[in-house]
């Protein structure tokens, strides 16, 4: 079985770089304080890594 990761937006979007807000779109958070969980493979640990001062990451 996968391992997942519970990535939640903590910080806002606005005044950040338009690279950072798409990264943080591609996740598929919108809002603040919003949960996805995703499936943990290289792509998405570099997107996260990419972001990782708006998110907060949490192994499901």
């Amino acid at each position: 079985m996968a391992n997942k990761l519970e990535i939640t937006l903590t910080r806002s979007l606005i005044g950040r770089k338009q690279d950072q807000r798409d990264t943080v779109k591609a996740l598929g958070l919108n809002k603040i304080r919003q949960t996805v969980v995703l499936e943990d493979t290289p792509a998405v640990r570099g997107m996260v890594n990419k972001v990782s001062h708006l998110v907060s990451v949490k192994e499901a």
